[in-house]
């Protein structure tokens, strides 16, 4: 939304920002993200998250991307064991959950040779706030976050 004169906010008002519809997603994303195996522990996957400051990771077997575990996704399990110190949040998570159980699948995903348009246009309905991309046989290439397209249009301001 965009600020119109008098300080009120109206949906759908749009600016002559010079989008590059033909940049490649490849050229924004991160490649090659840290991801997690299907078989790994919940407790791996919040140690990573909390380490590297993540709020997406992938979900592989082997290379081929099979589902996506968001830092709500995390919080929503570790709720429970509010005040517990990590180690004991860790044991939880690995008793209760196994990672298939809590990964969302049916993801929306964009492929490497698709446009930044393409992707800002799959995000901008807020539902989520990573695509993962793809190869054409659905093997994890990199991962988009809105972050990623906010700098991306930053520096188109900047250039």
């Amino acid at each position: 939304m965009q600020s119109v004169p008098g300080g009120t906010r109206r949906p759908g008002l749009r600016t002559n920002l010079p989008v590059q519809h033909k940049d490649l997603i490849s050229s924004i994303m991160t490649a090659d993200p840290d991801t997690v195996d299907v078989g790994d522990t919940l407790s791996r996957v919040r140690r990573l998250m909390a380490e590297k400051r993540f709020h997406h990771v992938p979900v592989v077997d082997g290379r081929r991307l099979v589902g996506l575990l968001s830092a709500t996704d995390m919080m929503r399990l570790s709720i429970s064991a509010y005040g517990a110190d990590a180690k004991t949040v860790d044991a939880m998570l690995d008793a209760q959950f196994s990672i298939q159980q809590v990964m969302t699948t049916g993801l929306f995903t964009v492929h490497k040779e698709q446009t930044v348009h393409h992707a800002a246009d799959k995000l901008r309905g807020g539902e989520f706030h990573c695509l993962p991309v793809v190869n054409d046989e659905s093997d994890l290439e990199g991962i988009v976050t809105s972050t990623d397209l906010i700098q991306y249009l930053f520096d188109l301001g900047s250039s």
